[in-house]
């Protein structure tokens, strides 16, 4: 004797709770309301689209628009309704799949022009006994271009007895032409909490006790769709055998047991704990658990910690342990932080998929995020050494006024120099802006300038000039002031510095007083390596040939 009456087969839960009305439909208010009001007004386009992800509810929307538009009613004298009956000779088909004008096509299978003919001919026949030829094509995205180009007149003047509807996970493949002709509609995916509501529904309705807890991990793993949801429900539901279906069953069922050991690796990650890493990292590999997957896991948990920090609850999925240790991180760890350490973790992802060992890899990537969750927060580190830093300034400010240089005036502009530069930045500047570029050079590099006065110049040599140096200059100067200058050249008295000098050792002296600066010293001692540099010096543009005062 069979153990199982034949009359009565077993049927999966997302066929057996698949929606047949529309106010069976969970999370798609809004695709409802367009549908029913455009049936209740007979406002029906002869094309609707249907697109969403995977298991919303594409199918089934389809099917109830069939129902709903050839439902005839218990007593068969009823027309199109929002609410069709379920009960009369049509309904009872469309649901079964067994209407013989509502016909269900499956695209991946008839992609060929041939197969778009057929419909051609099709059309022109009235129903049999529906009231509209329904036309149920499934992933309409796998249709050939040549099938959707003769479909096109069809599709945008059908006979009044014909409506069309496409499911597709993909509607960006579909051709622009095809979009213009029917009425879109977007399902979404179905949120976690309405999912796991809709679980404890089923759940109740075969009489199965399920942890809340259970439910919640499988809403989760489902990512929106109801499908998916139902089939690990009825996985549970066989692992539970008698008992009830309980949360550490179903994350060892779904492979979420591996979360653990993922959290186990990030808090050793964050604690800077190199040895205890490689001891989870150890652990994973003998389990089986893949490099790249492995980091993929830490990106997941890192985005898990940075939604938690963002909405205040950890994943549901995770056991109470994890959502505590979750919790702590998202207490301690700041944003910054965890942009720094998801950064790594993607590009080790990356470096795991292309490099010849993988397991090596990986290590490597997650030993360069410990190293890195070791190095001080920048922030951190600026507020510490802020009490400190300004102890600096006055150390900087003690160094006698005899070894100072005398500050470098910006040059005035040219208007407002009057009958000629006044100082020794000006006299430069002044060269450099007539494009002087080797005067200016010389001026800045080889004299002492010793005396600025109108019509007066004194330099003091210091390295070697060319002959004719000084009339040079005089020329120029008498050309852009018009007034005589005397420019008498002296031996350079001790001491003296030429403008290049005088910056090369204001440059040494800032250096100087950086090192000593607490915050800097900070930074070196936590960045063995690094060093401080100095900004190079101004650089003189090439010269062009000396041009004649006069020119």
């Amino acid at each position: 004797m069979s153990l199982f009456p034949e009359d009565a087969p077993y049927r999966v839960l997302a066929r057996k709770y698949r929606p047949a009305a529309f106010d069976a439909l969970i999370g798609q208010e809004a695709v409802v309301t367009t549908l029913a009001n455009a049936i209740a007004r007979n406002r029906l386009a002869q094309a609707w689209l249907l697109t969403g992800v995977r298991g919303v509810g594409k199918t089934s929307t389809a099917r109830i628009i069939a129902k709903a538009l050839n439902c005839i009613g218990p007593d068969g004298t009823g027309g199109p309704t929002v609410e069709p009956c379920g009960v009369c000779s049509n309904c009872v088909a469309i649901t079964e799949g067994q209407h013989i004008d509502v016909i269900e096509m499956d695209a991946a299978s008839n992609t060929g022009v041939d197969d778009a003919r057929e419909i051609i001919e099709a059309v022109r026949y009235a129903p049999a006994t529906a009231r509209y030829k329904v036309y149920i094509i499934d992933e309409a995205h796998m249709l050939s271009k040549n099938a959707w180009n003769a479909l096109l007149k069809t599709l945008e003047e059908p006979p009044p007895h014909v409506k069309f509807v496409f499911a597709t996970t993909d509607v960006q493949k579909l051709l622009p032409t095809i979009l213009s002709r029917c009425q879109r509609f977007d399902l979404k995916r179905i949120p976690a909490e309405l999912l796991a509501g809709h679980f404890r529904k089923v759940a109740d309705a075969e009489g199965v006790e399920a942890e809340g807890e259970a439910l919640a991990i499988i809403a989760r793993a489902a990512e929106g769709s109801v499908r998916d949801g139902l089939s690990m429900l009825d996985q549970a539901i066989a692992l539970a055998g008698a008992g009830p279906v309980t949360a550490d069953a179903v994350r060892d069922m779904l492979g979420l047991a591996d979360r653990g050991r993922t959290a186990t690796l990030l808090g050793a990650i964050l604690e800077a704990d190199a040895a205890a890493a490689m001891v989870a990292v150890d652990s994973a590999h003998a389990a089986g658990v893949d490099s790249q997957a492995l980091i993929g896991g830490l990106l997941d948990m890192v985005h898990g910690v940075t939604r938690a920090r963002l909405s205040g609850s950890a994943d549901p999925a995770l056991s109470e342990g994890d959502r505590a240790a979750i919790a702590r991180w998202t207490a301690e760890l700041s944003f910054p932080a965890l942009h720094r350490l998801w950064q790594l973790l993607l590009k080790g992802h990356a470096e795991v998929g292309q490099a010849p060992i993988p397991s090596q890899a990986a290590e490597m990537a997650i030993l360069r995020c410990v190293h890195a969750a070791g190095l001080p927060d920048p922030e951190k580190l600026a507020k510490l050494v802020a009490a400190g830093a300004g102890a600096a300034t006055p150390a900087v400010q003690t160094q006698p006024a005899a070894t100072a240089p005398a500050p470098a005036m910006a040059p005035a502009p040219a208007a407002e120099r009057g009958d000629g530069p006044t100082d020794a930045a000006g006299l430069v500047a002044l060269f450099e802006e007539r494009l002087e570029a080797l005067l200016a050079k010389q001026l800045r590099d080889d004299v002492a300038i010793l005396t600025v006065s109108p019509g007066l110049l004194v330099l003091g040599q210091l390295g070697s000039l060319p002959a004719g140096f000084a009339a040079d200059v005089r020329k120029c100067l008498k050309g852009w002031t018009g007034a005589p200058w005397e420019v008498r050249i002296e031996a350079a008295p001790e001491g003296a510095e030429s403008l290049r000098q005088q910056a090369d050792r204001a440059r040494a002296i800032a250096h100087e007083a950086a090192l000593e600066d607490p915050m800097v010293q900070a930074l070196l001692t936590e960045f063995p390596g690094a060093e401080v540099v100095s900004p190079a010096p101004p650089r003189t543009p090439a010269a062009p040939p000396l041009r004649s005062a006069t020119a």
